[in-house]
């Protein structure tokens, strides 16, 4: 296979078929997640919980007062740096609102490509770093497992072939460009399977963290 076949192959059904495996799979987890039993809510309403439930999204997602994050300062300051940097490169680069726009038929203004860039370079050096307080953190490293090794390194490709891609770097583009792809189509395959479903489930859970403390009169 030539590289033109090969881009061809996974711009084509290898992102088909990851796409359908991503939303079938990230369907299946919903359903469990909703479908799991909870016990009735046997005292007496003081509140809906919906607007409460907003609200500890914004606080648990912002706030850095709290005795624990102080002690995991690292953690929460590199989190946000680098998902920044991720939300930047995914969503505000040109070709990448191109893309979007062809699906969802309307696209929004992109950043110049030196941003772009800028913050995709923080975004890998912040998994960088993460990585390596992993590996040198005696509690970090105890706690870790395989699959968060494999995350990393599934979340670290796609950042690092497209900056390659898009600057044209050590290789030929077609190929780059499909190693990229490719890099993709693996990541939205295993998303749904692995400790990535954070991305959405974070939120659903603190949105109902809030609801079920806001029923209750609880301050969160």
């Amino acid at each position: 296979m030539n590289s033109v076949d090969f881009l061809l192959w996974v711009r084509g059904p290898g992102l088909a078929i990851a796409s359908i495996i991503f939303v079938f799979g990230m369907t299946l987890r919903m359903f469990e997640i909703f479908m799991l039993g909870r016990k009735k809510n046997l005292a007496e309403l003081r509140s809906s919980g919906v607007k409460e439930g907003f609200r500890t999204i914004i606080t648990r997602s912002g706030g850095v007062d709290t005795y624990t994050t102080k002690r995991t300062m690292f953690t929460h300051i590199s989190g946000w740096v680098f998902h920044l940097g991720l939300f930047t490169a995914i969503f505000l680069l040109a070709p990448h609102i191109e893309l979007f726009k062809s699906f969802l038929g309307f696209g929004w203004p992109a950043l110049p490509t030196a941003i772009v860039d800028l913050a995709t370079v923080i975004a890998m050096i912040t998994l960088l770093a993460i990585l390596f307080h992993r590996l040198t953190n005696p509690v970090m490293k105890f706690l870790s497992v395989g699959q968060d090794y494999v995350v990393w390194a599934l979340t670290f490709l796609p950042l690092l072939t497209g900056y390659m891609a898009y600057h044209h770097l050590f290789f030929p583009y077609t190929w780059l460009l499909g190693i990229h792809i490719l890099s993709i189509c693996v990541l939205l395959v295993v998303f749904p399977f692995t400790k990535l479903t954070h991305a959405v489930t974070l939120f659903t859970s603190r949105w109902y963290n809030g609801y079920m403390a806001g029923q209750k009169g609880v301050k969160q």
